[in-house]
């Protein structure tokens, strides 16, 4: 290849493809958004918000909450096929980013505030897709955690938390999954944007963790192309950039990037350009199974949904009348604002599924509120006639678009003044009232919890959410889903709520490893609703717990088990999470850690074992001086639960570590 056939295949040839050089055969390679649906548009010319049809899946606030990594699995599948359809060879996702703060506007594209998870949910979707010869692209890399001056912002943050709580989910999926392609952040680490981070780019991802794929730049990140080459971004996106080629070109001339550095990246970008090309793709989006799409769809949407709070309302039951409620009821709102919008292929309207499975019930319908911010009293006092003649009230809560987008980040977590209003009026002449919540990320629900009967978090369900909802409050589907992320009191209880959202361009980390869970668990915090949560129309008791060993050396690992037995009468799933305590560390470390989880599905009076496997990373904690992860010996807790506070078997193991650390000196030694 000449110098500038290579500088030239280091960036776009339009806004999603990569140049074709015809001279050596080297075909284009097409990229499309994701992660929840593929968003391919007419023209790859263009950067346009237009695009074909495809399903709109759940978001991965949704996807996460099954807990169930071979229906993400499956998820990745079906993604990959629509691209093949589609003509598309590498698909713009999964995202793996921590929730560090419930305001992050892209919440609803991440999985989780803990890492172990977010890896789990990634892996298997990057393996699903990718099962299919079809590329993912492993974003945002990395901390790229806020909206707020995401071009330009620094996220400063201490090495033991980079490590620990800002790495681990891209680590775990880049060792097990092997994405085609990881896509870098925006902003700044630690000073440097993650365009150009030597450290993050070239030593952790490529040399330490053993990266084979390429890195590209999220759209428009690069400022300087010469140092994002020296420093590990293989492609630049979007394309045409003739001036960037230029720049590379004469910097080589010039001496001042090694021709060795160009060629590297080249290498990396034709090793996936020739890998996608062995996949034939093209054809009319009827190629994919457009009703199959649709019903997993619904099926992950069910899946995903977390009953909150239930009174003994539902399932819903011989009720005569039911007042619907609510805008969202008659238009969908499944998914959010950004590059990750899908132009889906059918849409499920609630009010309709609803109507369908209603039987002989009488429904009546209330706007409720409108899709401004604007305060109308009188759609309140309408939807307050209708619910105090009903039997029940179900009120349909979706958070409007200028709350939750791509773009920018929210700045509080209430829901509108106007549906707040609605929530407390009705709730007050109808009892039987149930919320039913259509949002990427946890709102606070104070002013209302305690006046209304059940509430459901539908999250932004896709473009089947509609049926799914139906289903569970009917009890056709028994509702299985857990939090992913705790629901705080109020946002002045929230990790990150001192040091969010930054000023003079740096936000600090301040909390350091103490986000979610962690940190409500070191303080002792009371919240709405803890990670890990959520209720099912039947119960499950734990018994009999065991370990493989009660005494282990780190590298073997350990294996958990526990009996699972559903103790009511109506079939269901229980998700069993394990966490680890370390009873005496070296460092501070959080009061537990989820490094384990099973989801199993019991018929009425059914006990199952589940087992669970715990390796070295289990124990591990990362030691700054040290550069590494290390174990030491001691005893650890390992804690089955329902939920980050509702642990229902504890067992005590200890560990020999066979972790050979050095002596460290310093200026205090003698």
């Amino acid at each position: 290849m000449t110098l500038e056939e290579k500088a030239a295949l280091c960036t776009g040839a339009s806004a999603w493809s990569t140049t074709p050089v015809e001279r050596l055969d080297v075909p284009e390679m097409i990229v499309s958004d994701g992660p929840h649906g593929v968003r391919r548009v007419p023209n790859i010319h263009e950067m346009a918000m237009e695009s074909l049809p495809a399903t709109c899946f759940p978001t991965a606030s949704c996807l996460a909450s099954t807990w169930d990594v071979e229906l993400i699995r499956t998820l990745g599948k079906a993604l990959a096929e629509e691209c093949i359809a589609l003509n598309v060879d590498v698909l713009l996702g999964p995202g793996a980013n921590m929730k560090r703060s419930p305001l992050g506007g892209r919440n609803f594209e991440y999985f989780s505030e803990d890492p172990y998870l977010a890896g789990e949910m990634a892996v298997n979707f990057i393996n699903g897709v990718q099962s299919k010869g079809v590329g993912t692209s492993l974003k945002h890399y990395a901390a790229n955690n806020q909206e707020f001056q995401r071009f330009s912002i620094s996220a400063e943050i201490d090495e033991r938390t980079l490590h620990e709580i800002y790495l681990p989910a891209f680590e775990k999926a880049v060792k097990e999954a092997q994405p085609w392609t990881v896509m870098c952040a925006y902003n700044k680490v630690n000073g440097t944007f993650a365009s150009e981070h030597d450290l993050l780019l070239n030593k952790i991802l490529k040399d330490d963790w053993g990266f084979k794929g390429l890195v590209v730049s999220d759209w428009g990140a690069v400022r300087d192309r010469v140092a994002a080459l020296k420093g590990g971004l293989d492609w630049e996106m979007p394309g045409p950039r003739e001036r960037r080629v230029n720049e590379v070109v004469a910097a080589v001339q010039s001496g001042e990037l090694e021709e060795a550095v160009l060629d590297e990246s080249v290498r990396r970008i034709l090793r996936i350009v020739l890998m996608a090309a062995e996949t034939p793709k093209g054809g009319a989006e009827s190629d994919f199974d457009v009703d199959g799409h649709h019903e997993l769809a619904h099926h992950i949407a069910t899946e995903g949904m977390v009953l909150l709070k239930n009174d003994g309302l539902l399932p819903l039951k011989d009720q005569q009348q039911i007042a619907i409620i609510g805008r969202s009821a008659e238009h969908a709102h499944f998914q959010g604002g950004g590059s990750s919008h899908i132009n889906p292929t059918k849409v499920a309207v609630p009010f309709k599924e609803f109507q369908a499975q209603a039987e002989d019930a009488e429904l009546t319908y209330a706007e409720g509120y409108p899709t401004d911010n604007s305060f109308r009293q009188e759609l309140i006092d309408e939807a307050v006639i209708l619910a105090k003649s009903a039997d029940v009230a179900v009120l349909y809560i979706a958070l409007p678009t200028y709350k939750e987008s791509e773009g920018y980040d929210r700045t509080d977590l209430d829901l509108t003044e106007q549906q707040i209003a609605l929530i407390k009026a009705v709730a007050n002449v109808q009892p039987k009232s149930v919320v039913v919540l259509n949002n990427g990320a946890p709102v606070a629900m104070g002013d209302w919890i305690d006046d209304v009967a059940a509430v459901l978090e539908g999250w932004m369900m896709g473009q089947a959410g509609g049926v799914a909802i139906a289903d569970v409050l009917f009890g056709k589907v028994n509702p299985c889903g857990k939090l992913t992320e705790t629901f705080p009191l109020k946002l002045a209880d929230t990790p990150s709520r001192l040091n969010w959202p930054g000023d003079a361009g740096k936000v600090h980390y301040g909390e350091g490893i103490f986000i979610g869970y962690r940190y409500y668990d070191a303080k002792e915090m009371p919240v709405q609703f803890p990670f890990g949560y959520g209720l099912s129309y039947t119960t499950f008791e734990y018994s009999n717990p065991k370990v493989s060993t009660s005494t282990f050396k780190d590298v073997d690992g350990v294996t958990v088990s526990v009996d699972v037995t559903n103790t009511g009468d109506t079939a269901g799933k229980e998700i069993v999470q394990v966490y680890v305590h370390d009873q005496k560390a070296g460092l501070v470390r959080p009061e537990k850690e989820l490094k384990g989880f099973a989801k199993v599905a019991l018929q009425p009076g059914e006990t199952k074992t589940v087992s669970i496997q715990l390796d070295f990373r289990a124990f591990a904690f990362y030691h700054p001086e040290h550069k590494q992860w290390i174990t030491e010996d001691g005893e650890f807790d390992l804690l089955i639960a329902a939920s980050a506070t509702d642990i229902r078997q504890t067992m005590t193991v200890t560990l020999e570590s066979t972790i050979d650390l050095p002596c460290i000196l310093d200026k205090e030694s003698t």
